[in-house]
């Protein structure tokens, strides 16, 4: 008697619960890219439509300069007034997009987190966001008093002729950095609640941390001066402290909580 043989049937190879192929990872960093791209280009054309309002607030301070002394802003080159005006609307698109694109880029990490980790991800972004608006609009109220104290600097008989590229560089890169020094906190403070970062690290390392922030603060501020240099570090180092603070009571919370060993 013959008995057939049924060959063992090898069971299709499935993707794991939770997981998502290459392919996958592609189509939807491409969507959400996408999305992100036509956000800034939304806020790149309306900052192109306000850009002659905008150069008006930043222009400002040298006209208030004027009133005293010589001080102009001047075009080193002929396209200089078009570059300016799509410099304006660059740096107002970022700003303007932000919450879109950050929202995005999010988006696409967070699957791969656990639910803890992802509450305090999103934790983080809903105070990163304001945070990051306050510290540009704060930003914008301090740079006339700054450029009107290092123009103070000069004699009422010198000419100040400033290059309109160079200055509006100056004024973006410090507003771009007392925004990112508002957010600084919120980020030490969510790798603190993550358990990735302690705070008796934080206070140890305090001084490496003080030089970075010095070095940070030389880097985006163009001018080549102590002053610019201070007024930039001076709140970011504030806002460190404030969140060595906030992780030394978190810490302190966790060890309370742990059972004592007999």
């Amino acid at each position: 008697m013959t008995t057939a043989t049924v060959a063992p049937v090898t069971p299709a190879p499935q993707t794991a619960k939770g997981t998502m192929p290459v392919a996958g990872h592609l189509r939807e960093a491409s969507r959400r890219g996408i999305r992100a791209a036509v956000a800034l280009l939304i806020g790149v054309v309306v900052g192109f439509w306000a850009s002659d309002q905008i150069l008006e607030v930043l222009r400002s301070p040298i006209e208030q300069i004027a009133q005293s002394q010589d001080a102009s802003l001047n075009y080193d080159t002929v396209t200089g007034a078009f570059d300016l005006k799509l410099k304006i609307a660059l740096f107002t698109g970022v700003i303007l997009s932000s919450p879109v694109w950050l929202a995005e880029l999010f988006a696409y990490v967070t699957p791969g987190l656990t639910r803890r980790e992802r509450r305090y991800t999103f934790g983080f972004l809903a105070a990163a966001i304001p945070l990051f608006a306050a510290g540009c609009a704060f930003g914008f109220l301090l740079f006339p008093h700054m450029v009107e104290m290092l123009a103070g600097f000069s004699s009422t008989e010198e000419s100040t002729i400033l290059n309109a590229g160079y200055y509006v560089d100056f004024v973006m890169k410090m507003v771009l950095a007392i925004g990112v020094a508002f957010v600084l906190p919120v980020f030490v403070v969510v790798l603190n609640l993550l358990g990735l970062l302690s705070s008796r690290t934080l206070r140890r390392s305090w001084r490496a941390i003080v030089v970075v922030i010095v070095l940070f603060s030389a880097l985006v501020t163009p001018a080549a001066d102590v002053l610019s240099m201070f007024l930039v570090a001076a709140p970011m180092s504030a806002l460190f402290a404030a969140a060595v603070l906030i992780t030394h009571l978190h810490d302190r919370q966790l060890e309370r909580r742990q059972p004592c060993s007999v």
